[in-house]
């Protein structure tokens, strides 16, 4: 899972990420200025936070699945 760095508004990136492979350091959106980056790589299986969501800091925001 990839957690939100801090509480507020999240924002999706404007792709479809769906099925993609993710490295790293990947940008999958921001909570307010904060950009929210995966910590792993793996590919990407879906949001867990909506556009416009409010969230806490540690909310799991995207889901990776890893790959070996």
């Amino acid at each position: 899972l990839v957690v939100s760095p801090c509480a507020g508004i999240f924002t999706p990136p404007n792709e479809d990420l769906a099925g993609h492979s993710i490295h790293t350091g990947f940008l999958l959106g921001h909570v307010n200025d904060t950009e929210v980056r995966s910590p792993f790589s793996g590919e990407f299986q879906g949001f867990l936070a909506v556009e416009g969501e409010r969230v806490t800091s540690s909310q799991p925001i995207a889901w990776l699945r890893t790959t070996k």
